[in-house]
C-alpha cells in the first residue's frame, strides 16, 4: 500500500481517536421514534436529565413519530456515527416491524451499534370504564360474543403493541379490528376519551390513566402477577404464554460508533441509574431495570428478531 492511501488512513483512524477521547463536547440528541406521552417517551425522558449530568452535556430527547417507529429508526441509522444523535431502540423497531415490514429500509443487526438496555416493561390490554367487562373472564366472553364489534388502538401497525394483539387474538379465536396511530401518546388518549374502547400497551405509558381510574386494566404481559396491579392475571396466567412477552427500551447508535463512545454512554446510563430517585421513577411503572453491556444488548436485539418473525407466522399476518 502506498503512501498515499496510508497517509489518509492514519489521519483518519487518530481523527476518529482523537473525537472519542473528547466526547462528549456538544449536545448530545437522543430520538423517540413515537409520539410524545408513550412509553419510549417516558424512559427518554427519565434517563435524559440524569444521563446529561453523567456525561457532562446535555442530552436533549426529540420525538420523530412515524410508520411503526420507522421513520425515526431510519433517521438514527442514517446519522453520523460520532455519538451526538442517538436513538431508543425498542422491540417495534428492532423486531416486530422489520418481522412484518421486509422493506424497511434499515437492518436492525447491521445498522445499528447497541449501547445498552434501559429497563424492560411490561405490557397491558386495557379498556375504557364504559366497556361492558372489567374482569379477563367477562371481557373475553364480551369480544367473543360480538366479534368484530369491537376495536383497539395501539401505538402503529408494525409496533408491539399490534404484534401481541394480534397473537392473542390468534389464540383466543376472537376478532377486534385494528386502530393504529403515530405512538402510543395518541392512542392512549382517544382510548381515554372513549373514541376506540380498548388498547394494547406498555404499561408504563397506561398506569397512570389505570391509577385515575380512567383506564381498567385486564390483563398483563409479565413474569408475574405486579405489585402496582396485584389482582391482574399475566397472559401466562390465562393459558396464553406466548402474548406474555416484556418489552425492552433501551439506547442505540448508528453503525460505526467508536468503542470509547458505546463505553461512556453505557457507563453514564449506569451511573444516572445508581440514583434511586431514577431508580424508583423506572420501577414505579412497573418496569424492571436492566442495565446490561452493549455486547447483551446487541444479542438481546439478535435473539428478539425470530421471535416476531414466529409471532407474524402463528397469527396470519400478510408479510408487507
Amino acid at each position: 500500500m502506498t503512501s498515499r492511501f496510508i497517509l489518509p488512513l492514519i489521519f483518519s483512524v487518530a481523527n476518529t481517536v482523537a473525537i472519542a477521547q473528547s466526547y462528549p463536547s456538544k449536545p448530545i440528541q437522543l430520538q423517540v421514534p413515537f409520539a410524545p406521552g408513550g412509553t419510549t417517551d417516558i424512559i427518554a425522558r427519565t434517563i435524559a436529565e440524569p444521563l446529561s449530568k453523567a456525561l457532562g452535556q446535555s442530552v436533549v430527547v426529540v420525538n420523530k413519530a412515524g410508520g411503526g417507529g420507522v421513520v425515526g429508526a431510519t433517521e438514527t441509522a442514517k446519522a453520523a456515527p460520532d455519538g451526538y444523535s442517538l436513538g431508543i431502540a425498542t422491540v417495534s423497531t428492532t423486531a416486530a416491524n422489520p418481522a412484518i415490514n421486509t422493506k424497511i429500509p434499515y437492518s436492525p443487526i447491521a445498522d445499528f451499534s447497541p449501547i445498552i438496555n434501559i429497563a424492560a416493561t411490561p405490557n397491558i390490554i386495557a379498556v375504557h370504564p364504559s366497556f361492558p367487562a372489567k374482569d379477563y373472564k367477562a371481557f373475553l366472553a364480551e369480544v367473543k360474543r360480538s366479534p368484530g364489534r369491537y376495536s383497539y388502538s395501539s401505538s402503529g401497525t408494525g409496533g408491539i403493541g399490534h404484534l401481541q394483539m394480534e397473537l392473542y387474538k390468534s389464540l383466543s379465536a376472537t376478532f377486534i379490528t385494528h386502530i393504529p396511530y403515530r405512538g402510543a401518546g395518541p392512542a392512549l388518549n382517544d382510548t381515554v376519551a372513549g373514541q376506540v374502547p380498548m388498547i394494547f400497551d406498555n404499561l408504563p405509558s397506561a398506569l397512570p390513566f389505570i391509577k385515575d381510574n380512567r383506564l381498567v386494566p385486564i390483563v398483563v404481559a409479565a413474569p408475574q402477577r405486579l405489585s402496582v396491579l396485584p389482582n391482574v392475571p399475566t397472559f401466562k396466567e390465562i393459558g396464553l404464554e406466548p402474548v406474555n412477552r416484556m418489552a425492552y427500551y433501551g439506547i442505540y447508535g448508528p453503525k460505526g460508533l467508536p468503542k470509547e463512545v458505546i463505553d461512556k454512554v453505557n457507563a453514564g446510563v449506569r451511573k444516572a441509574l445508581e440514583d434511586p430517585a431514577v431508580r424508583k421513577r423506572i420501577e414505579d411503572t412497573g418496569s424492571l431495570i436492566i442495565a446490561n453491556t452493549p455486547e447483551q444488548f446487541a444479542d438481546e436485539i439478535r435473539r428478539e428478531r425470530p421471535v416476531a418473525e414466529r409471532v407474524v407466522r402463528e397469527a396470519g399476518f400478510e408479510q408487507q
